[in-house]
């Protein structure tokens, strides 16, 4: 039997131009970072962003974001705060603080209901921060996100990337696009990364330098929006193309 909600999710995603999932083989990577990141970057070159923390293992971005006491409206389903310039989701205003252990059909069930009952109106950009690994809810949101456009974050760790080469190879397999790989607190001049993302046929984006001057910036989006992280990702962000609308 079909859940109706599935139709319900088509029609919130309407009015979205690109939809970019920030995803990572494994946690620890700093997708979170990248992913609040970019939808900063992209909301303050005037374009309309939504940022969704799917994240249902370990939802940080409200942390590096330092948003505090915000709370979405229910008005014919669940309109989203709109924090530091861009609309925000995320599990955390339902689960709090506590962990959220869902398993199986619950995760799903999890899922389709958020995706369904959130109003994100007309965007240019709704940047998904992910739930790490190739797991049920990725699998999911492949499955039920129309336009999804894969954004992968590996460090320059070989255990980090045999996770990304299997999700770029699932990926390919489903047809699903991939705008490029993300090499993340680099620390060392190696090129091996950038040579074994070329092997997979996906675009190698670039190199994010390890900033330790990044733990002084979580809850702060001014420091964060000066770090060296945030200068490679605003680079990486004018160089993209997705659905023929450049980002700049």
């Amino acid at each position: 039997m079909v859940d109706p909600r599935t139709s319900i999710i088509d029609e919130r995603m309407r009015g979205i131009g690109n939809i970019i999932a920030v995803s990572s083989g494994k946690g620890g990577v700093g997708k979170s970072l990248v992913s609040s990141t970019l939808a900063l970057i992209l909301a303050k070159k005037g374009s309309k962003v939504g940022l969704f923390d799917l994240d249902f293992t370990s939802p940080s971005t409200h942390l590096i974001l330092g948003i505090e006491g915000m709370r979405p409206k229910e008005e014919k389903g669940i309109v989203p705060p709109i924090v530091h310039g861009l609309k925000y989701m995320s599990i955390i205003y339902y689960s709090g603080e506590r962990a959220a252990p869902l398993r199986g059909a619950d995760v799903s069930n999890a899922l389709i209901e958020l995706l369904s009952i959130t109003k994100w109106e007309k965007l240019d950009f709704l940047v998904l921060d992910m739930p790490p690994g190739i797991g049920d809810a990725t699998l999911d949101l492949i499955r039920l996100i129309r336009g999804i456009n894969f954004l992968i974050v590996t460090t320059p760790s070989q255990l980090a990337f045999e996770t990304v080469r299997k999700l770029v190879g699932l990926l390919k397999e489903l047809k699903i696009p991939v705008i490029g790989v993300i090499e993340n607190m680099k620390m060392d001049n190696s090129n091996i990364i950038q040579k074994q993302t070329q092997t997979l046929g996906v675009k190698f984006l670039g190199e994010i330098p390890y900033d330790s001057s990044v733990e002084e910036a979580i809850g702060n989006t001014n420091k964060l929006l000066n770090t060296k992280l945030a200068q490679k990702v605003k680079e990486i962000a004018n160089s993209l193309s997705i659905k023929n609308q450049s980002i700049t």
